[in-house]
């Protein structure tokens, strides 16, 4: 079967933004006017196309990206074909975010017209910086009360630091709003309301906007020119670059993301949404407009890389799982090069087996459809895989690569969990296990010591939804405690302990010693271990021992039973036996002497400190203010944003559960919140006391 689409007509793109700027219904848009949605679905009656898990429905937030295939003419009248991943807008899933930036090409940006740029507005962007995806930015909700274009275009350059290129003007605003100038072809859009959106007149510029038409066409070829020499050299000589030629430099500016084309529209009422569609056939990039993939060659450990073409060796990167209730566990995988036929045996590099490739599916959001080979730049879910993990690759055995690995968070909150009867007790292992396999940012592990279920997430959200789903997909009923929060400890001063491991009980006995500096790691929170033994005071084959006997017990630290964080060890001196010395006994020998060593190197406990910004109105900032104080919280700054002020603190996660209900009350639900790991910190002493005299007894 050959290739139905070429590569360069492909589009593979995300849609990001804040919870409620609109993402779900804007999708939703485009699923109905590229033809596969013939119903438009509305958040608000919670039946999205998009947003497939019961959850998601009721909750009408997006929760899982979910993968769809589309088709759309551009103004050339040729078919494009869409990949689009939908990701979650709720601080809670940034994860999920990460994971889908990382497979994208390219993103479309939401802001809410009335709110402009906001707290989650700015993560996802970072977090889009970090993989250099290219976006344009669509404000929507112009219909809304409050709804300001030109602030947008403003909060964009102060609060995210980005140029937006205008490409187009709004023609009224709020109730008034009824369609669009168009900068380049200098004429207004203004749509039919009878049609869904679905059809407009093409009239000229109101006579209102003409000369502001006339400033923002000339801002927008001021900046595009910059990035070409030629082009700047002729605008600075008074020859101005034509339609086309702009069209080619905006595309080029926003490949290189060096500036980002902003449009507007609202989809909820269905205007703005096909322009929009046509600028991503305009402006985000095919698969061969980006740097071509860099991995690891297995066989010789080089850096190689992989470019978006089927005659290239298969290269593929698993970046979500999901338990279908049809088809059972689906791995979602980008395909960077070569082809994938079904039936196919692929390696997975990471894990170091093979896998046999069962069905290929083509997702529409929750409906599939089942294809036989799948090229370059596709996106498809694959069954039948059953070591493949979230970030693993998936290649040709015969010319393995591993791509590079997407990094994920270390979660910050953790709750027991505990079947409601007996009969739940398997059910409840099975269904946390492939929950965690779906998501890296969510843990599962048992206490040692109590017996005890632990779960582990990014904040109490994503745990209730964890809770959620298992009763829901795998009708496990279970109770939760109380959220625990992820202390760790570190030490603060250099200590030098010397230790001697000695066991004589008849045969061969143990015998080692080990002389090692404890000091905090300057490089940051990990585990260095160096040693400068010279002479062979200790065998070279014993040492990896010392580090592993070490790194044995940094998950238990001497205050609490907390991991520890930011320790560097240095073997300086040791002694061996001929006969009793092994690794084993070097081993023991450093466990023990890191555990009386951490006791007097000034043991230290942490907390997770949470970057907390509040939105609210100015009436109740003296309340919010003295309340987050209440909360050990340090206020780091605020500032006006309209008519409400936004406050910025970093509060000790332990003091911010149930925040919420808090908030609400105190500002009549008028405040909001949002809130993510920023660094951990040291504990004052009197709390410190206090929670080793409650984890010391349970550890």
């Amino acid at each position: 079967m050959a290739r139905e689409y070429k590569i360069e007509d492909y589009r593979n793109f995300g849609i990001m933004a804040h919870i409620d700027a609109g993402k779900t219904t804007t999708t939703e848009r485009i699923l109905y006017y590229t033809g596969k949605s013939h119903k438009i679905g509305e958040v608000h009656d919670g039946a999205a196309t998009m947003d497939w898990m019961e959850q998601e429905q009721e909750r009408g937030i997006t929760i899982t990206s979910a993968a769809t295939t589309t088709y759309w003419k551009g103004r050339d009248g040729k078919m494009r074909r869409f990949n689009i991943i939908d990701t979650p807008g709720h601080v809670d899933f940034t994860i999920e975010v990460e994971r889908s930036l990382r497979v994208l090409d390219g993103a479309i940006a939401l802001l809410d017209a009335n709110a402009g740029v906001e707290p989650q507005t700015e993560t996802v962007w970072r977090q889009a910086e970090k993989y250099n995806v290219p976006r344009m930015i669509f404000c929507n909700k112009m219909d809304k009360t409050g709804a300001d274009f030109y602030r947008s275009v403003e909060m964009i350059k102060t609060r995210l630091g980005a140029t937006a290129v205008v490409m187009q003007l709004p023609i009224g605003a709020e109730t008034e709003f009824k369609g669009v100038v168009d900068l380049i072809e200098m004429n207004a859009l203004v749509w039919r309301d009878e049609s869904l959106g679905a059809a407009w007149d093409v009239v000229e510029i109101p006579d209102d906007l003409k000369d502001k038409a006339v400033e923002y066409r000339e801002k927008l070829i001021e900046t595009v020119v910059e990035i070409d020499e030629q082009a700047m050299e002729d605008y600075l000589n008074g020859v101005m670059p034509d339609n086309d030629k702009i069209r080619a430099l905006v595309r080029r500016g926003t490949i290189d993301v060096k500036f980002h084309p902003m449009f507007c529209g609202t989809a909820f009422k269905n205007k703005g949404v096909q322009p929009l569609l046509d600028a991503v056939v305009e402006y985000l990039p095919s698969p061969l407009d980006i740097p071509a993939i860099k991995g690891i060659d297995v066989k010789t450990e080089a850096e190689i890389e992989r470019h978006a073409d089927d005659s290239e060796p298969l290269s593929m990167l698993a970046f979500k799982i999901m338990n279908d209730p049809f088809v059972g566990s689906l791995t979602f995988c980008r395909i960077y090069s070569g082809k994938l036929e079904k039936g196919a045996s692929v390696m997975n590099t990471v894990k170091e087996k093979r896998e046999r490739v069962g069905r290929m599916l083509q997702m529409h959001s929750n409906s599939r459809e089942d294809i036989e080979e799948a090229f370059a730049g596709d996106i498809v879910a694959l069954a039948g895989l059953k070591e493949s993990t979230t970030g693993d690759t998936l290649c040709d055995p015969l010319n393995q690569v591993i791509l590079e690995r997407m990094e994920f968070p270390e979660p910050v909150i953790q709750i027991a969990i505990e079947p409601k009867t007996k009969g739940d007790q398997e059910k409840m292992g099975l269904a946390l296990n492939r929950l965690a396999a779906e998501d890296p940012s969510f843990r599962v592990k048992t206490d040692h010591e109590s017996g005890q279920t632990i779960i582990a997430g990014m904040g109490e959200l994503h745990l209730d939804i964890i809770v959620d789903r298992m009763r829901r997909e795998f009708k496990v009923e279970a109770t939760v405690g109380a959220p625990q929060v992820a202390y760790r400890e570190t030490i603060t001063k250099l200590h030098e302990e010397d230790y001697t491991h000695k066991k004589q009980s008849g045969g061969t006995g143990q015998f080692a010693r080990v002389k090692l500096v404890f000091e905090p790691n300057p490089e940051g929170e990990d585990f260095k271990f160096e040693s400068k033994i010279v002479g062979g005071a200790v065998p070279k084959e014993y040492i990896p021992g010392v580090q592993k006997g070490i790194e044995s017990v940094l998950n238990s630290g001497p205050l609490a039973g907390f991991p520890m964080l930011g320790v560097k060890a240095t073997l300086i001196d040791g002694a061996y036996h001929d006969v009793d010395s092994s690794v084993l006994a070097f081993e023991i020998a450093s466990r023990a002497c890191f555990r009386e060593a951490a006791k007097k190197a000034g043991a230290q406990l942490l907390e997770p400190m949470m970057k907390v910004e509040v939105v609210t109105p100015e009436d109740y900032v003296g309340d919010v203010i003295g309340d987050l104080n209440s909360r050990r919280g340090q206020i780091q700054g605020q500032e006006s944003r309209g008519v409400a002020v936004v406050i910025n603190a970093h509060v000790p996660l332990a003091n911010m559960f149930k925040y919420v209900d808090n908030l609400r009350s105190m500002s009549q639900g008028r405040a909001q919140y949002s809130m993510v790991f920023d660094h951990y910190s040291p504990v004052p002493s009197n709390v410190a006391a206090e929670i080793q005299a409650k984890y010391s007894g349970q550890k």
